[in-house]
C-alpha cells in the first residue's frame, strides 16, 4: 500500500456535546469528499470501491479473502450462518454447543443463537478483559462445535492456543475483532487466526465509514459461501457465476440462487470513506497508543494518585490496537460508580460501559434463558461493576485536554 500524506483537516460533528467525546475529529474532509465523489456519480450501491477495498484489506491483514458488509454485526451473522451452511464440509448442526465470553456485545452472541446453537458463556479475567485460553479450553465438551472469541478493545487472549486445540477437535473458531482492527498476536493480525474474522467500521472504532464491516477467511469454499449469503443467496463472483451459468442452462444466468441468503451489502459510499480511512490505520494506531500512554502517565504521576484506577494488562506477545481506554475503578469505589459516571458525563467527559458488561445480566439473555445453570461470572461482573471506557482521539492530545481528562477523573475523590 502506498504511503499517504496524512490529512489533518477534520470535520467536527455538530451534535457533539462533550468537551472530551469518545471520538473527536473522526472523519477528515478528504474522507467525506471520497464519499461525496461516489454520491455525485449517481451509482452508490456496492460497486468498484467495495471490491478494491476488499482487496486492499485482505492484503494488509494477510488474509486470502475479505468481504465487505454493512456492519460488523452483519459480519458476525455471516460467520455464524456460513459455519452451518450445507455447502461447508465441517459444519455445526442445530442443537450443537457454542462457547462465548460473558463479556460480549449483543450481535456477537445472537447470530449463534439465531443459527440454532446452544450458547454457553465463559468468564473473563478482569485484569485483561479477555477469556483465559486454558480456562476456555477446559469448558469444551464433545458437544462444542463453535467458539466465538471476542478480541476485546484491541487486545486478546492466546488465540493461537485455542485455535490449535479447536482444529484437533474440528471446532469452528470465529474471531470477533470488531474492536481490534490492527492488533496483532505474535505479528499475526487478530481476526486472521481462526476460521473467520470479523471487523467493524462504526464511528468510534479503529477506522470508520460511519457504518460498515468486513469478514475475512482463508478458505475459497468459505469465501464463496459468504459471497452468496451476503447477497440473497445469489450466484455471485465471476468464477461462481460462470460455473452456475453452465450448470443450470435453463435458468437466466443473471438470477441463479444457489444458497439461502441475506442482504448485508455495503454501499460504495461507505467503501470509499473506509478505504481512505484504512490508509491511515497505522497512523491512527500510533496516535491512540501515544494518547493512551499520556493519559495513564498523567494520572499515575499526579500527586493525587492513590491507585484510584486500574488499567488493563496484556501479554508481551500482543501488539494492541486501541479505540478507547478501558479503566476499572478501585474496588473501594464500587458503591460510587454510578454517581461518578453521572458526574463526569455532566462535566463533559463521555463514557461507555466496557462492551455490555456481563451479558447474562441483560434482559434479552434472561428472555431466552441463556444462563440455564444460573452460573456466576465473577470476572465479567467485576468488569461491569467497576469498568468504563473513555475516548482515545486519532489526533495528538494537547496539554489542555490532558489536564481536563486528568482533573475530571480525579473527581472520584470528591464523591
Amino acid at each position: 500500500m502506498k504511503k499517504q500524506k496524512i490529512n489533518l483537516k477534520f470535520i467536527e460533528p455538530k451534535h457533539i456535546k462533550y468537551s472530551y467525546p469518545l471520538l473527536e475529529k473522526g472523519l477528515s474532509k478528504a474522507d467525506l469528499q471520497k464519499g461525496i465523489n461516489v454520491l455525485k456519480t449517481g451509482f452508490i450501491t456496492m460497486n468498484k470501491h467495495t471490491e478494491i477495498f476488499e482487496k486492499e484489506f485482505a492484503k494488509k491483514v494477510k488474509a486470502k479473502y475479505a468481504l465487505m458488509v454493512n456492519s460488523g454485526s452483519s459480519a458476525n451473522l455471516l460467520a455464524a450462518f456460513a459455519s452451518c451452511n450445507p455447502l461447508r464440509k465441517n459444519k455445526f448442526k442445530i442443537g450443537d454447543h457454542a462457547l462465548i465470553p460473558a463479556l460480549c456485545w449483543s450481535t456477537s452472541l445472537w447470530p449463534l443463537v439465531q443459527s440454532g446453537l446452544i450458547t454457553k458463556f465463559v468468564d473473563v479475567d478482569p485484569k485483561t478483559l479477555n477469556v483465559d485460553a486454558d480456562h476456555l479450553i477446559s469448558k469444551i465438551t464433545k458437544k462444542t462445535k463453535v467458539i466465538m472469541l471476542i478480541n476485546v478493545l484491541g487486545i486478546s487472549t492466546d488465540v493461537k492456543k485455542i485455535v490449535n486445540y479447536a482444529k484437533k477437535k474440528k471446532i469452528i473458531v470465529i474471531e470477533d475483532s470488531c474492536e481490534a482492527l490492527g492488533a496483532k498476536l505474535d505479528q499475526k493480525y487478530l481476526g486472521t487466526i481462526g476460521d473467520f474474522g470479523t471487523y467493524s467500521f462504526f464511528y468510534s472504532h479503529q477506522i470508520t465509514s460511519g457504518e460498515g464491516g468486513m469478514i475475512v477467511c482463508n478458505n475459497k469454499e468459505d469465501f464463496e459461501i459468504l459471497l452468496a449469503l451476503r447477497s440473497h443467496g445469489w450466484s455471485r463472483g465471476k468464477n461462481v457465476y460462470q460455473k452456475n451459468a453452465k450448470k443450470y442452462p435453463h435458468l437466466d444466468p443473471r438470477y441463479i440462487f444457489i444458497n439461502s441468503g441475506f442482504n448485508l451489502r455495503p454501499t460504495d459510499i461507505q467503501a470509499a470513506i473506509g478505504r481512505n480511512q484504512f490508509k491511515r490505520l497505522d497512523f491512527f494506531k500510533k496516535t491512540r497508543t501515544s494518547n493512551k500512554r499520556k493519559i495513564i502517565n498523567s494520572l499515575i504521576q499526579d500527586k493525587r494518585w492513590k491507585g484510584q484506577f486500574q488499567f488493563i494488562e496484556y501479554s508481551k506477545r500482543i501488539n494492541p490496537s486501541y479505540m478507547v481506554l478501558p479503566i476499572l475503578l478501585n474496588e473501594k469505589f464500587f458503591s460510587k460508580k454510578k454517581e461518578f459516571i453521572k458526574l463526569i458525563e455532566k462535566r463533559g467527559l463521555e463514557t461507555r460501559p466496557i462492551i455490555s458488561g456481563s451479558f447474562v445480566n441483560q434482559p434479552s439473555a434472561k428472555l431466552y434463558n441463556l444462563n440455564v445453570s444460573k452460573e456466576n461470572f465473577i470476572g465479567a461482573q467485576k468488569v461491569q461493576d467497576l469498568g468504563f471506557v473513555i475516548g482515545l482521539s486519532t489526533v495528538k492530545i494537547d496539554e489542555k485536554k490532558l489536564k481536563f481528562v486528568t482533573n475530571i477523573l480525579f473527581s472520584i475523590d470528591s464523591i
